[in-house]
């Protein structure tokens, strides 16, 4: 059933609601209403009016007669103005009058679009309101209002009924002109979405060439085109909206925001808006905030599982980790093929040390999406930290075969590599990354590591020069030159690359343990106390650092007094002591054994 099909019924329903006098009535401006009565300082104020214009135009007609036509037409138009509201602008009645007379109002968002406004008064049933050509030529819709009451000077309050509209071009024009009757209008209740409905093709269209803008990452034409389709209707909130993702697009955020804003108070139920506004909230770091578009989001539409995955990032940004397990888990309910929500809780589930529930979740991505590198890389990672390295490396592999440009996986496979003991293929592997991204400082420094441990020393120091070179701020890199030079018994120049890396990193414990020993071979004893003392600070189960902090302290027995000399002995085999415990506790047997019989010698000193 069409639009004039429901209206046409509604129209008979008002007829017979007409003839029986009940009629709805709403004061309110801007909503509709069949009943509207003027009357007090509004009415006072339009028989002023009235009667000023009369009186300019007295010399064409009877005083009284322009007095009751230009009334009866005032109170026409004080009926639309009243129910349509903003929506429509009305012309300048005496620069009318100057002109050709034949638009009442224009709609607010499109002065091309007239609208002409007629008022009768009499019984409903025999009266007829006409229009001519020129008039249906510059208006797109006749608005019939129906005068009940007399019109004089003297009348205190005017009941004035919204007979109904007719669109302009269903009008047949016969003999010069047109009359229509009450039940040939359409019911007055659909005229302001009939209004609407005239910009709203035109507005559509610009959405749509806005949304093909976007589609090319053209954004500014398609804000443009946002801005044309508003113009035309202000309250379209898909205009808003997709104006808000161009903004977002082009860094606007916080005009992202007020447009998404703006969409969900014309529209408060539009889901899309909630999303993209969560969106830009949490790219700022306003998780919370976030968090609750996203909950109304979910709210409307239970079995959105986009907002279920996003309110998971949020959670689990702010470290609600399991809140953020239970949204993926939810998003994967509503939709089991749901990638994004698999892999992240593969991430929560990896970082609080579920090792194991992550690479289930990794599974399911690979079986879904067979050719997700990402997915093979985040296993890889989860089966390297499970000691389970040979797999490791099959799935850096195979994300490599995917993406033969996937840095992460040869960068990974080649720590696995070195940690495996195999240094040239974790050099392949790190000259692959350096191939690909030739500014990668990490990877010089573990290609300088693995050449370090390979007795290529001055094609490590190369590699570590170079790193400094992209990024003089890496402190690996100071580190690895400093342990070069180091080997080497450059002492001096070790100590200034572990000082320059803890300029960069002060809790950088491995630097302080490095230089500590650096100045341990200088003689530096108490310096080098000081800088395993920082390193255990920092990391409390350092065991290398208490025993070489204990062999400072046997080194100090042989320059002290007698009673220092008691003193250091207690702090050397006091060091070595935790030492062993932390040897013991960590299963290594060689470093253990080596410990005890450093104690042993101290006792027997």
């Amino acid at each position: 059933m069409d639009w004039k099909t429901i209206l046409k019924a509604q129209q008979v329903d008002f007829i017979a609601r007409l003839e029986s006098g009940d009629l709805l009535h709403c004061d309110k401006e801007g909503k509709h209403s069949e009943l509207t009565v003027i009357s007090g300082e509004r009415l006072k104020q339009l028989r002023k009016f009235c009667w000023r214009m009369a009186d300019k135009f007295k010399q064409s007609s009877d005083v009284e007669i322009i007095f009751l036509n230009n009334m009866k037409g005032k109170l026409a138009e004080e009926v639309v103005k009243t129910r349509l509201g903003e929506l429509v602008s009305k012309v300048d009645y005496e620069q009318r009058n100057g002109g050709d007379g034949k638009v009442d109002f224009t709609l607010t968002s499109d002065s091309s679009i007239g609208i002409q406004v007629k008022a009768r008064s009499g019984n409903f049933d025999q009266i007829q309101w006409p229009i001519y050509p020129k008039e249906i030529e510059k208006n797109s819709v006749l608005v019939c209002i129906l005068i009940r009451d007399k019109v004089s000077e003297a009348e205190p309050e005017y009941n004035l009924i919204l007979a109904g509209f007719l669109p302009t071009d269903i009008i047949t024009v016969a003999s010069g002109k047109a009359s229509v009757r009450i039940d040939e209008l359409f019911y007055a209740g659909g005229l302001h979405s009939y209004l609407d409905s005239l910009t709203a093709s035109e507005a559509d269209e610009y959405i749509k060439l806005a949304k093909e803008c976007f589609n090319k990452k053209d954004y500014e034409s398609a804000i443009t085109n946002c801005n044309q389709a508003l113009e035309l209707n202000p309250n379209n909130a898909d205009a808003y909206n997709c104006r808000g993702v161009s903004r977002s697009k082009l860094g606007d955020n916080q005009g992202a925001i007020d447009d998404y804003t703006q969409a969900i108070n014309i529209e408060p139920n539009f889901v899309k808006s909630y999303n993209n506004r969560g969106y830009v909230r949490y790219s700022l770091g306003d998780n919370q905030d976030a968090i609750d578009d996203y909950t109304q989001a979910i709210k409307i539409d239970p079995n959105n599982a986009d907002a279920y995955v996003d309110r998971g990032n949020a959670r689990h940004n702010l470290g609600e980790y399991h809140a953020a397990i239970d949204d993926y888990t939810q998003a994967i309910k509503i939709d089991p093929n749901n990638v994004d929500a698999y892999n992240l809780r593969g991430i929560v589930r990896y970082e609080l040390g579920d090792k194991r529930g992550a690479i289930d979740d990794y599974n399911q991505v690979i079986k879904i999406d067979p050719n997700n590198a990402d997915a093979y890389v985040d296993r890889g990672n989860a089966r390297h930290n499970l000691g389970e390295y040979h797999a490791a490396i099959d799935d850096y592999t195979q994300a490599i075969k995917i993406d033969p440009n996937n840095v992460d996986a040869y960068n990974l496979r080649g720590i696995v590599r070195y940690e495996l003991g195999d240094k040239r293929g974790a050099i392949d592997d790190y000259n692959q990354v350096i191939k690909i991204d030739p500014n990668n400082a990490d990877a010089y420094v573990d290609r300088g590591n693995a050449r370090h441990n390979l007795g290529e020393y001055h094609a490590a120091i190369d590699d570590y020069t170079q790193a400094i070179k992209i990024d003089p701020n890496n402190a690996d890199a100071y580190v690895g030159r400093g342990n070069f030079r180091y080997n080497l018994g450059e002492y001096h120049a070790a100590i200034d690359d572990y000082t320059q890396a803890l300029n960069i990193n002060p809790n950088y414990a491995n630097a302080y343990y490095n230089r500590g020993l650096a100045r341990y071979n200088l003689g530096e004893y108490h310096a080098a106390i000081k800088d395993y003392t920082q390193a255990i600070k920092i990391d409390p189960n350092y065991a290398n650092a208490y025993y070489n902090r204990g062999l400072a302290y046997s080194a100090l027995i042989l320059i002290s007094k007698q009673l220092n000399g008691l003193f250091h002995k207690r702090l050397a085999i006091s060091n070595f002591k935790t030492a062993a415990s932390l040897y013991k506790k960590a299963g290594e047997e060689t470093s253990y054994q080596d410990t005890m019989n450093q104690i042993q010698k101290m006792k027997n000193t």
